[in-house]
């Protein structure tokens, strides 16, 4: 992490000959979503989203281990064929859990589709308010201190094209 901050720095510093002529500004993005009342609302939606399917993986999860418990007890009386059958069982409910898992709670899992739809609103609307205090202000780059990244950025110092165009391409 210091490595990250003392690496900012030195950007920072390096290219302040460009920046000076540059309006820059800080936000909190944290204290600013604490803040809206939608983003609560919308963290108490997903926290009982997610309790309400932990609690589903973990039923699946119990039924895996009972299983387990009971093929314990019982394989001394089984023969080879009925424990391989008990075994496939037992593998197939711990598929299930852990397909569960990763529906709901994988990195593209349905908590975190319902966190960016519930999310797409809220984030719009603060960035429609960074941008108009952007223009009023004078910012050309507003950054989140929190995360050091970049949450507004006027299109103007885009360099892209020029970056291009000295390329020859």
């Amino acid at each position: 992490m210091r490595k990250i901050i003392l690496s900012l720095i030195a950007i920072f510093a390096l290219t302040m000959g460009s920046l000076s002529a540059q309006k820059v500004a800080l936000v909190d993005m944290q204290y600013i979503l604490g803040k809206i009342p939608a983003y609560q609302m919308m963290n108490k939606q997903v926290e009982n989203l997610s309790g309400k399917w932990q609690k589903e993986v973990k039923q699946v999860e119990k039924e895996a281990q009972k299983l387990y418990e009971k093929y314990q007890k019982e394989s001394v009386f089984l023969s080879d064929e009925q424990k391989k059958v008990k075994e496939e069982k037992i593998v197939a409910k711990e598929k299930q859990a852990y397909d569960l898992k990763h529906k709901y709670f994988g990195p593209k899992g349905e908590l975190f589709k319902k966190r960016e739809e519930l999310m797409k609103p809220i984030r719009q609307e603060v960035w429609k308010s960074l941008k108009s205090l952007a223009n009023k202000r004078g910012y050309q780059i507003i950054m989140d201190k929190g995360t050091s990244k970049i949450v507004y950025a006027d299109p103007t110092v885009d360099v892209s094209k020029l970056v291009l165009q000295d390329m020859g391409l």
